[in-house]
């Protein structure tokens, strides 16, 4: 059984909240200098990160950071900082748990399966699937692959022991990694294929995504990077040996930008599909909006289908993060504008370096400062 921290206001505003108790400063020894990876840099943006992030995972017991940057639809530079282990310097190579940034990838197949005609948005997944706790249930007939990306499936994040509804499908906002995996078992019914023989055919293989996998890979060996406890302690790695659709994905932040790369050029689907992966189906305005954020609100806040997405200014960002013990990862794309970053850490106390890592590299100043209002 998965018991992950729950979600508050969004993903990372829940984050730095959990951390804050943390946040006093004290040195952590044995820091790496950067590792770049070859790319069309930038100069100005890498130097001012050089300057900052070494002090960071100092003060603030991070063991590691690794950045992929998108600029113009291209990766523009990566990065990383710190040990991905005692004595064992991050590369750009290392790879990290992703936690909940999992689930973008898993709703990217649904989406693809979408576009594909293999799958509806909108047929109940009781036709195809259904838990067994809930075969005497007939709000189970409600659930649609659309409430399930949506986050409106009426479950529990995590199950405890039984499956059970804590309120009517469709009703209401509700984080649940049990929907994902409602979703994916679905998938799996009705296409007769494992998801992630999928998620590697339809998202994985087309990206270039070579170094990202939702189980257990030899490649992994020596690539790991541990994850770490507020004290900067190293814990014992979670690697599934069996998908999980909500969790627990390796990768590195340069794959995972070739991900975001292939949202901003419409990889695998139609126009359609594209636009409802962004358009807000839970809005979640008047409850992340109230006093005194009012004058600062975005135009839109709430859930696509598998993303927070915020349109700010005119431009939308879709943005995820997770958190498990010991790791903290950030990722956002804006398709309006071509761009984005991938930010991974090794430790518990990961939320306290994001805003002034984007601070540092100085683009998309109207969402870092939604962020720093949901963060404060």
């Amino acid at each position: 059984m998965h018991t992950r921290t729950a979600y508050l206001p969004t993903l990372f505003g829940f984050a730095l909240g959990a951390l804050a108790m943390h946040a006093c400063a004290s040195p952590l020894a044995g820091l790496a200098e950067a590792k770049h990876a070859p790319a069309q840099a930038t100069p100005a943006a890498l130097q001012r990160l050089d300057g900052l992030v070494p002090r960071l995972l100092a003060e603030k017991r991070i063991a590691s950071v690794s950045i992929a940057r998108i600029e113009d639809g291209r990766v523009s530079f990566v990065a990383t900082w710190g040990e991905a282990r005692p004595g064992v310097p991050a590369t750009p190579a290392t790879l990290y748990n992703i936690a909940s940034m999992t689930k973008p990838l898993s709703a990217e197949v649904v989406l693809r399966l979408v576009a594909r005609g293999e799958v509806s948005l909108d047929e109940s997944m009781a036709k195809h699937w259904v838990d067994p706790d809930l075969a005497d249930d007939p709000r189970r007939d409600a659930l649609t692959p659309r409430i399930a990306l949506s986050h409106r499936t009426g479950f529990p994040n995590w199950r405890d022991g039984t499956l059970r509804f804590e309120r009517t499908p469709g009703e209401a906002f509700g984080y649940s990694g049990e929907g994902f995996e409602y979703m994916a078992r679905f998938v799996e019914k009705k296409t007769g294929t494992p998801f992630e023989t999928l998620a590697e055919r339809l998202v994985f293989a087309p990206s270039g995504m070579a170094e990202t996998a939702y189980t257990r890979r030899p490649w992994f060996e020596g690539r790991i990077a541990l994850p770490h406890d507020p004290e900067g302690r190293p814990l014992a790695p979670q690697i599934a040996t069996r998908y999980i659709a909500s969790d627990d994905v390796f990768s590195t932040p340069r794959d995972y930008a070739r991900f975001l790369i292939g949202l901003i050029e419409r990889q695998g689907v139609d126009e359609t599909t594209a636009g409802e992966r962004s358009r807000i189906q839970t809005d979640r305005r008047a409850e992340l909006c109230a006093s005194p954020r009012e004058a600062t609100c975005p135009d839109e806040v709430g859930f696509g289908l598998g993303w927070e997405s915020f349109l700010i200014d005119g431009r939308r960002y879709l943005m995820h993060t997770g958190m498990d013990e010991g790791t903290f990862t950030l990722g956002y794309v804006s398709p309006d504008a071509r761009e984005g970053t991938v930010i991974f850490t090794n430790s518990r106390n990961g939320p306290q370096a994001v805003l002034p890592i984007i601070d540092a590299i100085g683009r998309d100043p109207a969402f870092v400062d939604w962020l720093r209002k949901l963060a404060g």
